[in-house]
């Protein structure tokens, strides 16, 4: 009887203890690919997010508001930069989470309008999809902002990565946001690995960058900012080793890039050593910095890429577009050496800055898938990245390889390179 009477209380106490624990979210939409439909295409993961743009039309003044424009735009530094490729005319794979509200909504309504594939965005119930609001200035700089990605690393998890483990072992590469939880970098990471897929870590932010420390070995290339990239090589070494103080004043733009060359080549050079194959160090209107070793591989099987559309046509019309000293194909057989080229960037009218960036790595990446070499593939994102300053949406509304090549004509003709290594 007592052995009766002890079992129905555990009973009793399971059953309120089910009833006292929180559900478990309703996953509304649960649909990967089968590994029979899995087309070697770029895998993207991270978050997409609505963000939320507000540009006050006078100076704004704390304790109060100011009138101005809010508008609703579809962002996420993973989701930009695969919207990007798409419209280069590479199809990226996308795996991300979004909540069942009016966000998540927002989000999923634009991807499917744009014809892009859906399949692995999860949709769970009861949760908050990811969200920032910024607050910019009247030339597009960003004031503030404030970011509500909990989401993503709470519920892109790595059982729902691995579901795409064979579209990632037949990708040409694989890019991951630092939105991630360190878990689901890792399960990412380790899939890539095991397959020989390419890595590219996109670090969102200073805070997040550090995630980079326990993956390190296994990413081929990465694309910080000059704060991005002393964090990062910090959070590899011993804390506040590396450093960056911004030039105030500058004579002319060769000066920028020398003394931006001398702050940064520390870090960049202990990256590489690290064991990272390629940074793109994004410097703002300053341009970019390309450091690798001269034989490095950025996309698996890259002979085998098949050339895009977009990107025969860019081909065609960038023919004798790059000056013949330039260094256009650094994935050949050759020395170790260690090289930093500088690109400048294009002067442009600027509306919004939030997605340069993003549009910067998607030409990248999808020209590299599409067939084009480092050099070209880097400029091709800067002359993208301009097109988006330039616009009111994160990433414009349509590219066309005759407008990005005209840029590309008219920049490169009066670039500034600057190859140095060490042996």
């Amino acid at each position: 009887m007592a052995e009766d009477a002890a079992s129905s209380s555990r009973r009793r106490m399971e059953s309120i203890r089910r009833h006292l624990l929180p559900r478990s979210p309703l996953i509304l939409s649960l649909n990967p690919l089968s590994p029979a439909e899995a087309e070697p295409s770029p895998v993207i993961i991270g978050g997409m997010v609505l963000d939320i743009h507000a540009k006050p039309s006078v100076p704004p003044h704390p304790g109060t508001t100011v009138p101005g424009m809010v508008k609703y735009i579809s962002g996420g530094v993973a989701r930009n930069i695969a919207e990007c490729m798409a419209k280069l005319g590479t199809q990226p794979l996308m795996i991300s989470v979004v909540g069942n509200d009016m966000a998540g909504d927002f989000l999923l309504k634009y991807w499917r309008s744009a014809g892009l594939c859906t399949d692995g965005i999860l949709q769970v119930h009861d949760v908050t999809t990811p969200v920032v609001s910024n607050v910019f200035d009247g030339s597009g700089e960003l004031i503030a902002g404030v970011a509500s990605v909990q989401a993503v690393e709470t519920f892109l998890t790595p059982s729902w990565i691995y579901q795409f483990r064979r579209h990632i072992s037949n990708a040409p590469l694989l890019m991951l946001d630092a939105n991630l939880s360190p878990q689901s970098l890792q399960a990412a990471c380790k899939i890539a690995y095991e397959s020989g897929v390419p890595v590219l870590f996109e670090p969102v932010s200073v805070v997040k960058s550090s995630r980079i420390a326990p993956i390190a070995e296994h990413i081929t290339c990465t694309s910080p900012n000059e704060i991005e990239l002393v964090a990062m090589a910090n959070a590899l070494s011993t804390p506040g080793k590396y450093n960056f103080v911004k030039l105030d004043q500058c004579n002319n733009n060769m000066e920028a890039v020398d003394y931006l060359f001398e702050m940064l080549s520390p870090a960049m050079f202990f990256l590489l050593e690290k064991g990272i194959k390629l940074l793109l160090v994004t410097l703002g209107s300053n341009g970019v910095f390309i450091c690798c070793k001269e034989h490095v591989n950025i996309v698996k099987d890259q002979q085998k890429c098949n050339m895009t559309t977009f990107s025969s046509q860019l081909l065609e019309k960038l023919e004798g577009c790059f000056p013949p000293s330039m260094p256009v194909n650094l994935s050949g057989e050759g020395s170790s050496r260690t090289c930093v080229f500088h690109l400048p960037a294009t002067s442009a009218s600027v509306i919004s800055l939030t997605g340069a960036g993003d549009c910067l790595i998607g030409g990248v990446l999808s020209s590299l898938c599409g067939g084009l070499n480092i050099m070209q593939s880097v400029a091709v994102g800067i002359a993208t990245a301009k097109a988006s300053v330039e616009s009111e949406a994160n990433i414009p509304a349509n590219f066309s390889a005759t407008s990005i090549a005209g840029l590309l004509h008219k920049s490169l003709s009066v670039s500034y390179f600057c190859g140095r290594g060490i042996s």
